[in-house]
Order: C-alpha cells, then sequence, then structure tokens
C-alpha cells in the first residue's frame, strides 16, 4: 500500500516522488469508453476547424493552475499527463486525452470532486439540448 491508502500497483512516480494515483474516477472512465472525440463530432455536425473549441480554454486551465500558489505545477502536471498518457488513457486520442489527463490531476489532488464536475458536466449538456 502507498502512504495514499491506495494500491502501489495504481501509483506511478511524478518528478516532486510523489506517486500519481491511476486507480480510475468512474466519471472520466464514462466518458472515455464512450470515446466521442472531436474528430467525430467534426465529422457529423461538418465542422472544419481541426482543434476542438475547448482547447483553448484547456491550455488556459494549465497555465493558470502553473501560476500563483502552483495548485498544479506545470512539472508535475506533465509528469502526470504523461504517466496517465501511456496507462489510463493510452487510448485516447490527443486533446482529449491531455483533458482527462488533467481532470484526472485535478480530482485526486482534491482540487475538485468526480460529482461536481459531473453536476457541471450535466449543465453543459442540457445547455447544448435544449435549443
Amino acid at each position: 500500500m502507498s502512504t495514499s491508502g491506495k494500491n502501489d500497483s495504481h501509483a506511478a512516480q511524478n518528478q516532486s516522488g510523489q506517486g500519481v494515483d491511476e486507480s480510475p474516477i468512474a466519471l472520466l472512465e464514462a466518458v472515455r469508453a464512450r470515446g466521442r472525440v472531436w474528430s467525430d463530432l467534426t465529422a457529423q455536425y461538418g465542422v472544419t476547424n481541426p482543434d476542438p473549441p475547448w482547447k483553448v480554454t484547456l491550455e488556459a486551465t494549465c497555465d493558470v493552475l502553473a501560476e500563483g500558489a502552483c495548485a498544479l505545477p506545470v512539472l508535475e502536471r506533465r509528469s502526470e499527463e504523461d504517466q496517465l498518457s501511456e496507462t489510463v488513457y493510452a487510448g485516447v486520442p490527443f486533446p482529449e486525452r491531455q483533458l482527462l489527463a488533467l481532470a484526472h490531476s485535478m480530482i485526486r489532488r482534491g482540487l475538485f470532486k468526480e460529482e461536481e464536475l459531473e453536476r457541471r458536466m450535466k449543465q453543459v449538456h442540457e445547455r447544448l439540448t435544449s435549443a
């Protein structure tokens, strides 16, 4: 067992020497399993922009997390992203893989709860489908 109480088989080391908790997060596993990626949506809706509209927000979130009190220092985030991308989210294309890895790290670090993300995702879905 690791110090977090998780099985060591789920913990990899980030650059600071702390373990990356690779244990599944149900909500993120459900998103991964659905397999809806930007390239599918562009084909379905005839969108020509190769980058998803949320990519800029993802990059800005990463930058903000590394500022000030360093809620998620850039080198640790990149190390965790690399580790999670090679293991948990290996079959997911970029940038969706980056998004899932960031959400995974933020949930495991307690920056927000899985339930909060799920609630927000439902709100966005309702907004998009109510039109």
